[in-house]
């Protein structure tokens, strides 16, 4: 089969990040015809100015819809695509040059109907963005879980940079109103539906995360809520696994308590973890400061998920409390 390749981007109030993706569009060297679908959820302040600038360079086209939240806004922008594989990004995505072209190569070499791809920091980024970025990728991290080939079970593939075959949309209804966790809930779905999965990992993406430590925890956060839903509505995925940033921070706590009463070998133990995950963000970054300020986005991302996990294993798998009523903040109601 010839794949004709539709890229899916939703936007909300992000116009200067769709400037930044199109003009890395404009500089991917490839010779495969391509088409963007962009599609506008609700957003107050418009990208239409800025993609139609495009228009000349691109072959892309424009849709405003209400408001419902990037799942429902990838299936409406996968029903409008032309072609039949669809690759999914997030708006504050950047590309490197020769994406395509390894997407292509490896589709070509191993046909899967839906893979993923890792996130990387341009030199360009912040040195906040860059302690982030490591943290969410690095394999001491929960990145150790949700990034990489040994990852906890199959590979989950992310909606930051995601490919989906047409056949395999159109099987599934693409993804659900669940937000965040939308992506690994398709995945589950779809290995239940006979497809696979796969990393590229050599399709990677800029990915900007342009966020301040409190809405770094935010996000955290959230994913730590969604995991224990996720495990609810498709048990055969849960591993122990998804439990370890909580029983980090548990442990954390445990262990400065029996400090005070002189049991120093287990706040020893989290000391020597954090140097070293100082040292390995030194030597991935070459840059002192991002390798500081990669400690608190370790506590952050650690305390934020695994709050949000006890918090939402309790009411869920406890209590038995219905997940769309506790946590309402996770659902989007579908456009009409």
């Amino acid at each position: 089969m010839r794949l004709q390749y539709s890229f899916i981007i939703p936007v909300y109030n992000r116009p200067d990040e769709i400037e930044e993706l199109l003009v890395s569009f404009v500089n991917l060297k490839t010779t495969l015809n391509f088409e963007i679908v962009i599609i506008e959820d609700g957003s107050s302040k418009t990208s239409e100015t800025v993609v139609n600038t495009f228009k000349d360079q691109l072959n892309i086209t424009y849709f405003f819809k209400k408001n419902s939240g990037p799942g429902d806004s990838r299936n409406f922008g996968m029903q409008k695509a032309k072609g039949n594989y669809f690759i999914i990004l997030d708006s504050d995505c950047v590309l490197p040059s020769n994406y395509l072209n390894q997407v292509d190569a490896s589709l070509s070499a191993e046909f899967v109907d839906c893979f993923g791809g890792p996130d990387a920091a341009d030199t360009s980024f912040t040195n906040l963005q860059k302690a982030i970025n490591f943290s969410m990728t690095s394999f001491i991290t929960t990145g150790g879980i949700r990034g990489h080939k040994n990852q906890v079970g199959k590979f989950q593939p992310r909606s930051f940079n995601m490919g989906l075959s047409k056949k395999a949309f159109v099987a599934s209804k693409g993804f659900g109103t669940i937000h965040p966790g939308e992506d690994p809930d398709l995945s589950i779905r779809l290995w239940g539906l006979g497809f696979n999965t796969k990393l590229i990992s050599e399709a990677f993406v800029y990915h900007k995360r342009r966020i301040s430590w409190s809405k770094f925890y935010k996000q955290v956060h959230k994913f730590g809520m969604v995991r224990p839903i996720l495990n609810l509505w498709h048990p055969q995925t849960a591993k122990i696994t998804y439990w370890f940033p909580t029983l980090f921070i548990l442990g954390l706590l445990f262990s400065v308590i029996a400090n005070i009463f002189q049991f120093k070998w287990l706040l020893m133990g989290y000391v020597l973890y954090f140097i070293v995950a100082f040292l390995l963000a030194l030597i991935q970054s070459k840059n002192i400061i991002v390798a500081v300020l990669s400690i608190p986005a370790i506590f952050i991302q650690f305390i934020g998920y695994g709050y949000g996990f006890l918090k939402s294993f309790l009411k869920i798998h406890v209590f038995k409390k219905d997940a769309e009523r506790v946590f309402p903040e996770l659902f989007f109601k579908l456009s009409k």
